[in-house]
């Protein structure tokens, strides 16, 4: 019996530590940067939302063709949460490695983890 493979993307879960807190704290210094970072990894986006947290942190999602990139933030611990989804042809890589250093990491985790199943 042939075993069918279902993949259907990679999933990007990325953990950002160490950020100065005012790097990561509003949505106008994160808005841009995570644009940005979608823009370089050659997604398609479609739509985004972000919201301001009071008094400091941001929540975001980006819609991509692909799927999605979203965000949250913790100035208050310097740490920020970020995921793509990708199901088609793009570099998460270029998006983290933007991130990273607009964010101004001093340490980056990423976890990858293949989206789907197979048929057994």
């Amino acid at each position: 019996m042939e075993i069918q493979d279902h993949s259907f993307g990679k999933h990007y879960l990325v953990e950002f530590i160490g950020c100065p807190s005012r790097r990561i704290a509003y949505i106008d210094d994160i808005r841009e940067v995570f644009l940005e970072a979608a823009r370089l990894s050659g997604a398609t986006i479609l739509e985004s939302y972000f919201h301001q947290f009071e008094p400091q942190g941001v929540t975001g999602m980006i819609f991509i063709a692909e799927s999605h990139f979203s965000i949250h933030t913790w100035p208050e611990s310097g740490y920020a949460a970020f995921d793509i989804l990708t199901c088609g042809a793009m570099a998460p890589e270029k998006a983290i490695d933007h991130l990273k250093q607009a964010l101004q990491a001093a340490r980056v985790e990423v976890r990858v983890f293949t989206r789907g199943f197979n048929d057994l």
